[in-house]
């Protein structure tokens, strides 16, 4: 058996099946976390899966893994992420989630969590180290105790209770939900129903095959089967989940992306009124002109690093109510437990357009901008954090210019920004650049280029795939 090492990614695992994550794979990750959990005290351990065609294959194999390690195991089946989320907050503070997110059908990872936080950096490498010990020594570690009993549970009744009692709508609303065959299809239309909405579904069966299109909603072509729906229905607004359920998109009738850093400016205004004073935590990438809508209604902006897993620990620290970052994951530490989750995410903004008689203008008065999507320059394998490294300690700003090096390089001027940061996860640099104008976005998108290619002659523009 082989372990690959670029399985272990910056905030979960992830790899190909079978070339590089297999059932052998799942059940050494379950000996190697059933045995941290049990070194910390605990005793049991949550697992979901998602709905690829791969992930009831590696569940089975992970809970053989962590049943070998003595620890009882609550299997709470077919679910999205965060519904493996809420049962580390309502059932036991351990758990994993075998999904591959948003990546490519056969593609397919875990998503861990130890005393209710998500494993990541450091830690996910740590279980690199003991799964590699338990392949050169199989007997180490080894449990000799009778295996526990699986326990089967359905958290959804509890989820969706939850919700229900949390969300009031004002009035009515009419949405299209596409779910993209991801596993969300299960559980968000209806329980989008059971707060008050009337649900147009797309996609909702749950297919591993994704026969309609790619489960990543912050991909424009993904968007098209949504878009359609509500320019030829009447339809309010729609909302797309992503393979997991941890993000959502939300589009308007007349089909424009509102995109994170915009439903941040719509959700925290209403958030800091419960919440006064206090911290909104977004990543590097988020428009320029979220910061101000924070601060008039009494916030404090808080930029910082790229990641879910990042952004929930900077959350923890700062007890900040409200969290997000561009690519669509959504925070809410006010009512709620603090996790990334797309239904939940979902109903709140819904709760505060219902409030008012026509949804699509109050999405269509936020401020706005001209932005580029996540752009790419391919690096070699550790080139991309050099490159940042060196524009750091080479660069020289006009007065106008302000740096900020939270997340690679970031550089706003009075009428935009741009951003070089390298990936966590691939070998890339990640650029993205906004303006007031179009000629704005032009010049500082020139200007970065011109940045890069001082270092890297033959540097070119792709823009993210998925």
């Amino acid at each position: 058996m082989l372990l690959s090492p670029r399985i272990f990614k910056a905030y979960d695992i992830r790899g190909t099946v079978p070339s590089t994550l297999t059932p052998e794979v799942a059940h050494l990750l379950g000996r190697a976390f059933g045995a941290l959990v049990r070194e910390q005290g605990g005793e049991t351990v949550s697992v979901g899966r998602d709905g690829r065609l791969s992930s009831p294959a590696l569940a089975e194999a992970l809970i053989s893994g962590l049943s070998a390690a003595g620890v009882r195991v609550i299997d709470i089946g077919l679910s999205t992420t965060p519904q493996l989320y809420f049962a580390t907050h309502t059932l036991c503070p351990h758990g994993i989630q075998v999904t591959g997110s948003h990546n490519p059908k056969d593609d397919n990872g875990f998503k861990m969590v130890l005393h209710h936080q998500a494993l990541y950096g450091d830690a996910v490498q740590d279980l690199r180290q003991r799964m590699e010990a338990l392949l050169a020594s199989p007997d180490v570690d080894a449990v000799r105790v009778p295996a526990k009993p699986v326990q089967n549970v359905d958290v959804l009744p509890a989820y969706r209770e939850r919700i229900v009692q949390d969300i009031q709508l004002a009035r009515r609303m009419k949405v299209v939900v596409d779910s993209g065959n991801g596993v969300a299809g299960a559980s968000a239309p209806d329980l989008l129903r059971a707060i008050g909405c009337e649900v147009q579904e797309l996609h909702s069966v749950v297919d591993g095959h994704f026969p309609n299109h790619h489960p990543d909603p912050s991909r424009p072509e993904n968007l098209v089967d949504l878009v359609r729906a509500l320019r030829e229905g009447d339809a309010e607004v729609g909302l797309a989940f992503d393979g997991d359920g941890d993000r959502v998109a939300l589009v308007t009738s007349d089909g424009k992306t509102i995109h994170t850093d915009r439903q941040l400016m719509l959700l925290a205004p209403e958030v800091l009124t419960r919440h006064p004073g206090a911290a909104i935590v977004f990543d590097a990438k988020c428009s320029q002109g979220l910061a101000p809508v924070i601060e008039a209604a009494g916030g404090a902006p808080v930029m910082d690093r790229t990641g879910h897993s990042l952004l929930k620990a900077k959350m923890r620290a700062l007890n900040a109510p409200l969290g997000g970052e561009v690519s669509g994951h959504l925070f809410f530490g006010d009512r709620w437990f603090g996790f990334d989750d797309g239904t939940y995410a979902a109903c709140r903004l819904l709760e505060i357009l219902s409030r008012t008689a026509d949804a699509n203008a109050v999405l269509h008065s936020l401020p706005d901008s001209h932005i580029t999507p996540e752009l790419h320059i391919a690096c070699a394998e550790g080139e991309a954090h050099a490159l940042v490294d060196q524009l750091l300690a080479t660069l020289t700003l006009d007065t106008d210019a302000r740096l900020n090096a939270v997340d690679g390089l970031r550089v706003d001027w009075p009428d935009g920004f741009g951003l070089l940061r390298a990936s966590n996860t691939t070998p890339v640099l990640v650029m993205r650049c906004e303006g007031r104008t179009p000629e704005a976005l032009a010049r500082i998108q020139a200007l970065l280029m011109e940045w890069v290619r001082r270092i890297q002659p033959h540097a070119a523009l792709m823009e993210a795939s998925h």
